[in-house]
């Protein structure tokens, strides 16, 4: 019996030991995080100062600067246009839409071919324009050739380049509502489902499909 309160006397004072010893480590341990943090957040703090200290000194003064009267960046039509909104009526969008330029057509006008989907035209420099001709008209919405369009905005036009091998090589220009990955991809259905020689439609310049170019434009 005694020797049995002597090994329990023996494993208490042990666990008493360990648990001492867990929280004298565990008190290190949390001194030593609070000094990391306060030192991170003062280099941190520091390194703030010191980069908004070169900021400041790196921005040009501009104290001089004034409007130059001659300044033609400032009178273009994206700057001074005031567009209608899409709940204005139909009337409305067209007398602010005849005060923008149409957009033109870059290439000789040919008439449109009206076609239903799923007609085998053969592939030719003149059916891929004719059917493109048709096309602005018939998903005309993406486009700035209405007025109505224009008055809200959309200025985009969409002009054939060329023909690469069965490939048809697009070109994407003003402003547009749509994507322009989402105009081109319309475009090019619209072809495909007229002309099924055409193995794709592609763009000129990889640029124009970028939302950079579309708010670039006029």
């Amino acid at each position: 019996m005694n020797f049995f309160l002597v090994i329990v006397y023996v494993l208490v004072t042990t666990f008493h030991s360990f648990s001492e010893a867990f929280r004298t480590l565990k008190m290190e341990f949390r001194s030593r995080f609070i000094e990391d943090s306060v030192l991170s957040r003062n280099l941190f703090q520091s390194e703030r100062r010191r980069h908004h200290g070169r900021s400041i000194t790196f921005l040009s003064d501009w104290s001089n600067f004034s409007v130059l009267d001659d300044d033609d960046d400032f009178s273009s039509p994206s700057r001074t246009t005031q567009y209608a909104s899409e709940n204005d009526s139909q009337e409305y969008k067209a007398q602010i839409g005849n005060q923008i330029p149409n957009p033109e057509i870059l290439v000789d006008y040919v008439d449109p071919i009206f076609v239903p989907q799923g007609t085998m035209l053969e592939l030719s420099f003149e059916n891929v324009q004719g059917v493109l001709a048709a096309c602005r008209q018939e998903i005309g919405t993406m486009f700035g050739y209405s007025p109505e369009n224009r008055g809200v905005g959309i200025t985009g036009a969409v002009d054939f380049v060329d023909l690469d091998g069965p490939n048809v090589v697009l070109r994407l220009r003003g402003r547009f509502w749509h994507q322009r990955p989402t105009v081109l991809a319309r475009v090019g259905a619209y072809i495909k489902g007229r002309i099924p020689e055409v193995v794709d439609v592609v763009i000129e310049d990889p640029y124009q499909l970028t939302d950079e170019a579309n708010d670039a434009a006029l």
